[in-house]
């Protein structure tokens, strides 16, 4: 018989808590931990509609990678978009556990599932948690030679579709080998990925002052590093079923991931001037 509290010690043996940021919240923010779980729901985001969708496929514990709670609240009332996920739970009998930079970092997590399905060769982590360690931030490797543009078509073709689709920075027919990836907004690191000498840096939610600086300081550099943006949720949702796998063959439970797309944006309309 498996319970929550069993999850989360799974859990935190494959996401230690010690390899989250300072600012995160990972961890069991609903559920009893000696409630027995018989099966076990994956999504990125802890939204009404993927509460709902787990709760009506049966689950008894939710693992998302966004915490429901990451930033202060102060009322879980049923009113609010927060409070309705937590009464939709507790009144079902789901937890909900999350494991966000944590997964992020460590080896064989989030970084490298986005790494791996965009064809990279890791090498390892773009900023290690130590030297020679195989967790932390983001990874860096090599790909088969191609163009940026047929590059970017690539990381389009590994990523689940969204409204904003990818978008690249730099010469379409500059050429790219090596590449650093932080799933998420990694924006913050494009500075690591100049300093590793990368053709290509791929990310999301590069907000226009860090990108546009980025790309000045490429012009000094031989263009490099081309910037691939993508959508935050799509490029944190590739671990999810390998998650999912090594939890059902780690204890009695059924697992299943959320078919949900939580990416906010449901449209695009091109610039036509």
């Amino acid at each position: 018989m498996t319970t929550v509290a069993d999850v989360v010690a799974w859990a935190e043996r494959r996401y230690p808590p010690a390899l989250a940021e300072d600012w995160d919240t990972p961890g069991l923010s609903v559920g009893d931990p000696h409630r027995v779980v018989r099966h076990v729901r994956f999504a990125v985001d802890p939204t009404i509609a993927v509460a709902r969708e787990a709760i009506a496929k049966g689950a008894d514990m939710l693992i998302t990678h966004h915490p429901l709670m990451l930033r202060g609240v102060t009322t879980v009332a049923a009113n609010t978009a927060q409070g309705a996920v937590v009464h939709a739970l507790i009144g079902n009998g789901c937890a909900l556990f999350a494991a966000h930079t944590n997964a992020d970092a460590v080896d064989g997590g989030v970084a490298e599932a986005l790494a791996l399905a965009i064809g990279m060769n890791v090498e390892g982590p773009l900023v290690p948690v130590a030297p020679g360690s195989m967790d932390g931030t983001g990874r860096i490797g090599t790909i088969a030679s191609m163009s940026l543009s047929d590059f970017a078509a690539r990381v389009a073709s590994a990523l689940p579709a969204t409204a904003g689709g990818v978008l690249f920075a730099g010469d379409p027919d500059g050429m790219v080998m090596s590449v650093a990836v932080v799933g998420g907004s990694g924006g913050s690191f494009v500075g690591d990925a100049a300093s590793a000498g990368v053709d290509a840096f791929v990310t999301a939610d590069m907000r226009h002052h860090p990108a546009t600086d980025a790309r000045e300081a490429a012009t000094l550099n031989g263009g490099k590093p081309y910037l691939v943006s993508v959508s935050h949720a799509a490029s944190e949702s590739l671990w999810l079923h390998e998650a999912a796998d090594e939890l059902a063959q780690a204890l009695e439970v059924t697992t299943s991931v959320s078919t949900l797309n939580t990416d906010p944006w449901t449209g695009h309309v091109p610039s036509t001037t």
